[in-house]
């Protein structure tokens, strides 16, 4: 989805993809990690990416196919989507 490539030492304790301008960004397993429970704070949400696409159905259809799923609560309208990854950290799809 990011178009980024996974890091050549990434293994099933740490994963790192590197992007476009040098942009890193590494994922490590947490022991005892609670998925949290977005829109609901009691297990908050760990970070919060944004990422800009050109049709919001196309872009959706195809993450949920990978994987993602889509809460009920949708608090941007038509501007943007809420998706769940798989591992339960929220993300969004904005109209760029």
């Amino acid at each position: 989805m990011t178009g980024a490539e996974l890091h050549p030492e990434s293994h099933n304790d740490f994963a790192g993809l590197i992007g476009v301008g040098g942009l890193f960004m590494g994922f490590q397993r947490v022991d005892g990690y609670r998925r949290s429970q977005w829109p609901d704070q009691t297990v908050p949400q760990q970070i919060h990416l944004d990422f800009e696409v050109e049709d919001l159905d196309q872009m959706e259809t195809i993450l949920l196919r990978l994987g993602a799923t889509r809460p009920e609560h949708q608090p941007a309208g038509e501007r943007a989507r809420v998706l769940i990854d798989p591992a339960g950290h929220p993300f969004c799809l904005t109209l760029n």
